[in-house]
């Protein structure tokens, strides 16, 4: 197989995924792995706008269910990793973040990602879970302590790696990509487990090489290198 491969994937991917790419390259000399990363929803709306990609790969299967609808996958999306939330703090932990109950606290200036990004929609569903725990005054305040809604999972990060947020609420792969930042855990019960599918794309240029790199991210190697940067067991695999 030869040329190259272009894959539109989730912000949230780009560690992982990036070093999968290397592990294809290096099985595959005459290919190049390309890489879009975005948040999911805009990487839809890309591929819907006639974007040239071949692989689509998304924090939340509400964005390949959409483009299946469409008719413009090459089969059924196949999950392939899930990914919790966490909370990520600056070095220092200037604001003194030490569990969930503390975003709710005056002054705190919290970064999330917007609301069609699945990492802010997540978010905000883990919020209202929590508020089930602490009573509808702690989603208000919390909600309130937003100073920034951001376009992707690698944004709020950002933001909170130059001290311009006291707290983000991220993926935990996201936080082992920086581990300069600190993190406090949102409890299970709380939580929200994003689902990652894979799909070849109708219009992929090689429709073999596409689905061989599919075939890596499923295998034992390529779910390996996932694990190392914090995403959970693919669902279809326990």
């Amino acid at each position: 197989m030869s040329g190259t491969l272009t894959v539109f994937a989730a912000a949230s991917l780009r560690d992982a995924l990036e070093a999968i790419g290397q592990a294809f390259e290096a099985e595959k000399p005459s290919v190049t792995v390309r890489f879009n990363f975005a948040n999911s929803h805009a990487l839809r709306l890309q591929i819907e706008e006639g974007a040239a990609a071949d692989v689509f790969a998304s924090a939340s299967p509400k964005e390949t269910d959409a483009l299946l609808s469409r008719g413009a996958l090459a089969g059924l999306p196949i999950q392939f990793a899930g990914n919790a939330l966490t909370i990520v703090v600056p070095p220092g932990n200037p604001a003194d973040i030490r569990a969930v109950q503390d975003l709710a606290h005056s002054g705190v200036k919290l970064v999330l990602a917007a609301e069609e990004v699945p990492v802010g929609a997540y978010a905000r569903i883990s919020i209202g879970k929590l508020a089930a725990e602490f009573g509808p005054s702690f989603e208000e305040a919390v909600l309130g302590n937003v100073v920034s809604n951001e376009d992707s999972v690698k944004q709020v990060v950002a933001k909170v790696q130059l001290g311009e947020a006291d707290a983000g609420i991220v993926f935990a792969s996201d936080a082992v990509a920086a581990p300069e930042l600190g993190t406090v855990a949102i409890p299970m019960e709380q939580n929200v487990v994003a689902t990652y599918p894979i799909v070849v794309l109708n219009g992929a240029s090689n429709t073999d090489l596409a689905k061989a790199f599919v075939e890596l991210v499923l295998s034992p190697r390529g779910q390996a290198i996932l694990r190392e940067w914090g995403f959970l067991p693919s669902p279809r695999q326990d």
